[in-house]
C-alpha cells in the first residue's frame, strides 16, 4: 500500500465533518418484515476536510498537502476529532483501557485494537496507526515498563522483548492515541476564490483505508 506516514494538519482536522459509515442490505418482504445483511464487517470512516477551511491560507495548506500526496495516490494519517484515543472523550489514556490479547507464554507480538460494545453486542476495530510515544501497556492490571516492549507505529503491532513475553493466561491491555489511515477520495479539487470568500467551501472528501 502506498502510504506516507505524515498527518493531515491537526489545526484543520478539528473543523472537519464526518464519521463512521456502514453498508447494510435491506430486503423488504411481502409480509411487511425485512431481512438485513451487513455488507462490511467493519465501519469505514469518511470525512469532508473542506468544512475545516476558514481562510485562504487554510485552503492553500490543504492544496499543498493534496499535491504532496498526488491526489488519491498516497494515503496519510488523519486525526478523527472525536475518536482518537483508547479512552473516551476528555479522558486520559490509561494502560488498562483496551484488551488486546491473552498471553500463552510464547507469543511476543499483539495487534492494537479498540472494542466498541454495550449490552446488545460489540465490534472490534483494528488500530493500525498509533501515535508515537502514546502507547502504554498493562499485564494483569499492572503497568509494563516501556523498555520491555516496542511499538510499530506503522502497523499498530506491539512486541514484547526477550524475557518479557506474557505468561499463559496473562491479560494484556493497552492505552494509546491513534490516527486514521485515509486517502483523498478525489483526484480533483475545484476552487472558486470569490465563492470561497462568500462562504461557499469546496468539498474535499477523505475516506479511510482499511487494514
Amino acid at each position: 500500500m502506498s502510504f506516507h506516514e505524515v498527518r493531515f494538519p491537526l489545526r484543520l482536522a478539528l473543523g472537519v465533518t464526518g464519521g463512521p459509515v456502514r453498508r447494510t442490505d435491506i430486503v423488504s418482504l411481502s409480509n411487511g418484515r425485512e431481512n438485513r445483511n451487513a455488507r462490511w464487517r467493519q465501519a469505514r470512516r469518511s470525512f469532508d476536510a473542506g468544512s475545516g477551511m476558514k481562510s485562504v491560507a487554510d485552503l492553500y495548506e490543504v492544496l499543498a498537502f493534496f499535491e504532496a500526496r498526488r491526489g488519491q495516490l498516497y494515503g496519510f494519517r488523519f486525526r478523527d476529532p472525536i475518536d482518537f484515543a483508547s479512552a473516551g472523550p476528555l479522558q486520559s489514556v490509561r494502560p488498562t483501557d483496551q484488551l488486546i490479547g491473552t498471553g500463552d507464554g510464547a507469543t511476543q507480538s499483539f495487534q492494537l485494537v479498540k472494542t466498541y460494545a454495550d449490552g446488545g453486542g460489540g465490534v472490534v476495530r483494528t488500530i493500525a496507526k498509533p501515535v508515537s510515544g502514546t502507547v502504554v501497556l498493562a499485564l494483569n492490571g499492572a503497568a509494563v515498563p516501556s523498555d520491555r516492549y516496542s511499538v510499530n507505529t506503522a502497523t499498530g503491532v506491539v512486541t514484547f522483548g526477550a524475557g518479557h513475553v506474557p505468561g499463559p493466561g496473562a491479560e494484556i491491555r493497552a492505552g494509546y492515541e491513534f490516527d486514521v489511515p485515509v486517502r483523498f477520495d478525489t483526484d480533483r479539487i475545484e476552487v472558486n476564490l470569490s465563492a470561497f470568500q462568500a462562504g461557499r467551501i469546496p468539498a474535499i472528501p477523505l475516506t479511510e483505508i482499511l487494514p
